[in-house]
Formats: structure tokens, C-alpha cells, sequence
């Protein structure tokens, strides 16, 4: 191939040139990796190039500006796409990084992760989490624009974009997605379904022949096919029409060829999840017009092309800059909020309004203590927004007076004569029906977006149904809050199919989370403002169904800094010498080894009463402070209504552990927690047990 200049090619010769340009550099990388998914880059390449070149508004020179459009490759598996997308458009993504793609140490691994590369949205990778969260960012478009965005002032105002394949639509967790979006008419959601009918085993015709287009139909979708998905004039046309549906969601079917290009291979299974092969590579790069060496050609027409983004960007971005100070001397106060929620930050006595709960009451059950708490502060946390499962009577988080999150009802234009919108977008309730995995890919969506501090409820027992968008959450670190109720089986009658066992220790053992289990309400509120506080992960508040004693901050002050600690001494013998026992505990069984104390200092032994709401910001503190609360040396009588594996690293080994091994019984809840040995005399007799088999020990 002569070498071109950008003067001398034909818009339809620079527009093929560059389209190539994305194939072999997506190929050649993976098969230097000898590692990777060519499939998906060469047959999608020309439909993501006039996204790319002719709508997307970005900025690679600045990633973060916050009015861009947002692009999510929800099928992460063709990450070369998108690598060699941000490299020819001037990220900072250099070639040589590329070369290294899913080595050791480079930003190029193997499947999109948000903080590592520059331009990438959203970790994806498991199938079907991108759909649900372009669906999240969506929300946080029509959310924000419909508070912030004024007459004549339209701040807010992008796009969320997608690519995806036949395995995110496969996926339940893109159904429920899709169907909460079509619901909701989210027009500025638009997806590029890269329709290619081939999976990683086979041809879909074998799994997936329902009416795909019919379908996201009946959920309330604008929806389009192009029959040639190399046609670059009529995927211009689908998107254009697309954005001109301000009241849909739009999806659109392009009929692509797995392996574009591969003499061999193109639409078969095998170009999908393994390198096309040094012969194979070679062929295709002959019946494409490509120079066979050397590899990782990126001809400089072709660049020049793509680099054009680089001024466009800087242009748009600085142009909204001018836009938002014209803003800002018109609304001050709107504008100066909405500096501050693009920053992430918190306003000063944000949780002034947090009531202090009064251990005069007859108890109080921690998620009615939860719902106090979201109530004082959603005042002063304008974008804290979300909702439940379609549970917010048992997780009492309905925010009051606050609105529902719902679309328009009618068409409205405002006054640029944009069609949508509607202040009902500006509601901070969130209704996600039953949906909690779809929920979970919406809330991660909400948070990567940016300006929204997103929170979401269900009974614990069902965030195994959302489990992986919670690891997705903690993998990219993002500040989305659970709100997690029903906690063990003192929750009853429902059962054990309701009754949660092994789920603390499952979230507990995610890396980057944090799982506060509060005992009283007064922990409760203290664990609320680590939650807020705590911005690089999400959180999960773990509470009762049941009412618990509220502990009195008279009594012990150390409480609110002991939460945020992770765990503290909550009831101590005040002598020099140290206690016979300790008993520690978590949630509502830190009342039961409260009993339990009285019961053995009656008896002569002292004891020592540890609080341990969240783990993993104990784990974190200083070895002087942990060894301060949990001496070495004394035995430990740990109490929680769940698992007893995680408790071990506190306990020892051969220590004892009240906990619950096995699933739960229908039942009143106090039946169920006597039964099953959360009472004061057989706690009190395990841990004299305890202490006789350790004194014997030594």
C-alpha cells in the first residue's frame, strides 16, 4: 500500500483507510498477545468508526468533562475496539501500551477497566453489566439536566452510547435493565447492538432466535436495523434518527460478519475468542488491501483523520466552559451546587440534621433508624437519589416530599425547542420495581456517571441476585451505597429462603468494600455518615428487620468514632489488670453479649464487651489500636447470627464462634434466634465453657 496523505484520499478512501486502520491494529495486538477476541473488532470497526468520527462528543484531552457523551463497550471482550479507538483519537493510550495489550503492567488489559485507561467509562467484561449501566448513566443525563438545566442554559446535555452483542442481550441482567428504561423513555440512551449471530460456542441460530427487534419493541424501545453494518451512510442515518426520538430509547440492529475480513474464519466461531493466527492474520491482510508488515501500521492519513477529535474536543469543551460561566452569573447558587457535586464534594454540615436517638425508647429497629437518617440528610445531599426492589415500605427508603424519578407523561418542548425532559426526572426516588440485578448495573451506571451519589435497598438475602454488580462496583471503586435489610433469621416467619446465612460473609469477603452491620440506631446514623463519607467503594449498611435497645451515647460516648473505626470497646471491666473474656459481636447479637456481660460478671468473671460493625475498616486500623481492643492472649467468644468461617481471624484458632452453620426455620423471629442458641444462658454458657477449656490450656 502507497503511503496516503489526508489531502489526497477521497472521503469514502480515508473513511476505509481509517476503518482498517482500527481492524489490523485491534488484530495485530491480539495476535502479539497471542491472546483476545479479533472477532468483534473487525466486524463492528466500521459502525464504531462513525460513531466515533461523526457523533460522539468527547474530549481526549480531558476524559473527565462532564458534558461528554458516553460511550460503554458493554461486550468487553472486543476491547481492542475500543483500545485502538482512544489511541487514534489521542488518548492517553500510547502505542506502545497497546503493544503490550493484556501483558503485565499495561493499561491495555483484557477487558475495559474504568481508572486504568484513560476514556474507559465502566469495567465490563461479564456480559449484560454495560447494558445496565448505560442505562444508569442515562438516568444521571435526565436527572441532572432536569435540575440544573434552565431556560436558555442547557448544561446538562449529552448522550450515553453502546455497543452491544448477542451475549449482553441474552443476559437477565439486561433485560431488566432494558425494561426499566423503555418504561421510563430514556431518549438519550442509544445502543449499537452488534448483531454478527455468532457466540463464543457456536452460531446463535443453536440459542438465540427469538425476535430481538419485537422484543425491545414491546419494552417501550425506538428501534431500527441496518442490513450492512459496513454502510457507513445508513448506520449515519439510524443514529441521526435515533437521537431525533427524544422519547425512546433507541436500539439499533446492525447485521455485521464476525472476523470481517478473515478469509477463513470471518463468521464462524472461531475468529471470536482466540487469536486468528500469524497465516491467517497475513490472509486477511491481503484481502483487505493491507500491508502485511510491519505489524501495528497506522498510516499517518488515517491518524491525522482520527487526531482531529483532539481540537474538536478541546473546542467543545472549552465552549461549554464559556456556556457554564454565562450560567453560573445567572445561577449562582445552581451553578455553584453543581460545581460541587462534579467534584464529588460534600457541602459543610452536610449531616448536621442526623438525629441523636434516645435510649428512652422501647427500641427501635435499625432500617427505621436507616430511614430517619436518609431523610435528615437528603436536604443537604441534592443528587443523593435512589430507591428499592420495589421493597421501600420494608427498607423505609422513601425519601419525603423528595418526587419520584418517572418520565414525562406528555411531550414537553422548553424553550431551545428541545422535545423531553420534564421535572419529573428530577425526583430523587428511584423505583426499580423487582430488578435487583438490574438495579445493581443502573447503580454503577449512576455513580461512574459522575455528580450522583446513588443508593440502593433490598433484603439481604436478594443482594445475591445483584452480587455481581456489586463486584463490578468495588472493582472500579465507585461510591454506591446498599441499604440492606431483613440481616439474619430473626426475621422469622418468612423463612429461610428470606433469611440470610452466608451472605455477610460473601460481601464481607469482597476487596474495596465496605459491610456495616450497625447494632442500635445510634450506630446506625454513625454508619451513615462513613457511608457518605467513604467515596472510593461502595457500601453496604446491613440492618434489622426486628427493633433493637437504642445505646445510650451518655453511657458511651466512644460510639460514634468507634463506628467509624471499624469496631471498639463498647462495655469494659474499669480495673488494671485485664478481662477474663471477650465477647464480640456485630448488629443486634452485640445486645445479646451485652446480657450476656452482666450475667458473667455476676458470676465473678470479667468481661469485655467489642463492637465490630464493619470489618474492613477494622482490618485497616493500626496494629496498636486492634491489639488494644482485641488484647492477644484473651479468649474471645464471638456472636453472630450468621456463618462462622469469616470470624475465625478474631476469634483464633479452636475459639469459640456463636453462629449459624446451616439455613434457618420458619418461625417468630425471637423463636427462631432462641432455638438456635442467641439467648443469654446458653451464650453465657459457652463462654464459661471457653474460659474453663482455655484456663485448662495454659
Amino acid at each position: 500500500m502507497r503511503k496516503e496523505n489526508i489531502k489526497t484520499l477521497t472521503p469514502p478512501d480515508l473513511d476505509n483507510l481509517s476503518i482498517n486502520t482500527i481492524r489490523f491494529l485491534s488484530i495485530d495486538a491480539i495476535q502479539k498477545a497471542n491472546s483476545g477476541h479479533p472477532g468483534l473488532p473487525m466486524g463492528a470497526a466500521a459502525f464504531a468508526y462513525v460513531l466515533w468520527t461523526r457523533f460522539l462528543k468527547h474530549n481526549p484531552s480531558n476524559p473527565h468533562w462532564f458534558d461528554r457523551d458516553r460511550f460503554i463497550l458493554s461486550a468487553g471482550h472486543g476491547s481492542m475496539l475500543l483500545y485502538s479507538l482512544l489511541y487514534l483519537t489521542g488518548y492517553d493510550l500510547p502505542l506502545e501500551q497497546i503493544k503490550q495489550f493484556r501483558q503485565w503492567g499495561s493499561i491495555a488489559p483484557g477487558h475495559p477497566e474504568r481508572g486504568l485507561t484513560p476514556g474507559v467509562e465502566v469495567t465490563t467484561g461479564p456480559l449484560g453489566q454495560g447494558f445496565g449501566n448505560g442505562v444508569g448513566m442515562a438516568m444521571a443525563e435526565a436527572f441532572l439536566s432536569a435540575r440544573y438545566n434552565r431556560p436558555g442554559h442547557n448544561i446538562i446535555n449529552h448522550y450515553t452510547y453502546g455497543l452491544v452483542s448477542d451475549g449482553d442481550l441474552m443476559e437477565g441482567v439486561a433485560a431488566e435493565a432494558a425494561s426499566l428504561a423503555g418504561h421510563l423513555r430514556l431518549g438519550k440512551l442509544i445502543y449499537l447492538y452488534d448483531d454478527n449471530r455468532i457466540t463464543l460456542s457456536a452460531a446463535t441460530d443453536l440459542t438465540f432466535t427469538e425476535d430481538i427487534k419485537g422484543r425491545f419493541k414491546a419494552y417501550g424501545w425506538h428501534t431500527q436495523s441496518v442490513e450492512d453494518g459496513n454502510d457507513l451512510a445508513a448506520v449515519e442515518r439510524a443514529i441521526r434518527n435515533a437521537q431525533r426520538n427524544k422519547t425512546r430509547p433507541s436500539l439499533i440492529l446492525l447485521r455485521t460478519h464476525l472476523g470481517y475480513g478473515s478469509p477463513d474464519k470471518q463468521d464462524s466461531f472461531e475468529a471470536h475468542g482466540s487469536p486468528l493466527g500469524v497465516e491467517e492474520v497475513k490472509r486477511a491482510k491481503e484481502n483487505l488491501g493491507w500491508p502485511v508488515e510491519p505489524p501495528f501500521h497506522v498510516p499517518e492519513a488515517a491518524l491525522s483523520h482520527f487526531r482531529q477529535a483532539v481540537e474538536q474536543g478541546k473546542s467543545a469543551d472549552l465552549e461549554w466552559e464559556k456556556r457554564f460561566s454565562v450560567y453560573a452569573q445567572a445561577y449562582p447558587d445552581l451553578a455553584q451546587e453543581l460545581h460541587q457535586v462534579i467534584q464529588a464534594g460534600l457541602p459543610e454540615g452536610w449531616d448536621g440534621d442526623i438525629p441523636e436517638f434516645s435510649s428512652s425508647a422501647k427500641g427501635i429497629a435499625t432500617r427505621v433508624a436507616s430511614g430517619e437518617i436518609m431523610n435528615s440528610i437528603v436536604s443537604h445531599l441534592p443528587t443523593f437519589i435512589g430507591g428499592s426492589a420495589d421493597l421501600n415500605p420494608s427498607t423505609f427508603t422513601a425519601l419525603t416530599g423528595k418526587g419520584d424519578f418517572e418520565s414525562p407523561h406528555e411531550t414537553i418542548t422548553d424553550s431551545q425547542g428541545v422535545v423531553g425532559g420534564g421535572w419529573q426526572y428530577s425526583g430523587s426516588n428511584l423505583h426499580f420495581g423487582v430488578r435487583e440485578h438490574g438495579m445493581g448495573a443502573i447503580l454503577n451506571g449512576l455513580a461512574s456517571h459522575g455528580g450522583i451519589l446513588p443508593f440502593g435497598a433490598t433484603f439481604l438475602i436478594f443482594s445475591d441476585y445483584m452480587r455481581p454488580s456489586i463486584r463490578l462496583a468495588a472493582l472500579m471503586g465507585l461510591h454506591v451505597i446498599y441499604v440492606l435489610t431483613h440481616d439474619s433469621i430473626a426475621l422469622g416467619e418468612d423463612g429461610p429462603t428470606h433469611q440470610p446465612v452466608e451472605q455477610l460473609l460473601g460481601l464481607r469477603s469482597i476487596p474495596n468494600m465496605l459491610v456495616i452491620r450497625p447494632a442500635d440506631a445510634n450506630e446506625t446514623a454513625a454508619a451513615w455518615r462513613a457511608a457518605i463519607e467513604h467515596q472510593d467503594g461502595p457500601v453496604a449498611l446491613v440492618l434489622s428487620r426486628q427493633k433493637l435497645p437504642v445505646l445510650n451515647l451518655a453511657k458511651y460516648p466512644q460510639l460514634p468514632l468507634g463506628v467509624r473505626s471499624g469496631g471498639y470497646i463498647l462495655a469494659q471491666t474499669h480495673e488494671t489488670s485485664p478481662e477474663d473474656i471477650i465477647l464480640i459481636a456485630a448488629g443486634s447479637e452485640v445486645h445479646l453479649a451485652l446480657a450476656a456481660r452482666e450475667k458473667l460478671e455476676a458470676q465473678g468473671v470479667r468481661a469485655r464487651v467489642v463492637s465490630l460493625p464493619c470489618w474492613n475498616l477494622f482490618d485497616k486500623q493500626p496494629v496498636g489500636y486492634k491489639e488494644a481492643v482485641l488484647p492477644p492472649g484473651i479468649p474471645v467468644l464471638a456472636i453472630e447470627a450468621g456463618v462462622s468461617l469469616g470470624w475465625r481471624p478474631y476469634v483464633g484458632p479452636g475459639i469459640e464462634v456463636v453462629g449459624v452453620d446451616h439455613f434457618g426455620a420458619s418461625a417468630p423471629g425471637e423463636v427462631v434466634m432462641q432455638k438456635y442458641g442467641f439467648d443469654v444462658a446458653p451464650v453465657t454458657q459457652r463462654a464459661l465453657s471457653l474460659l474453663k477449656g482455655h484456663k485448662n490450656i495454659a
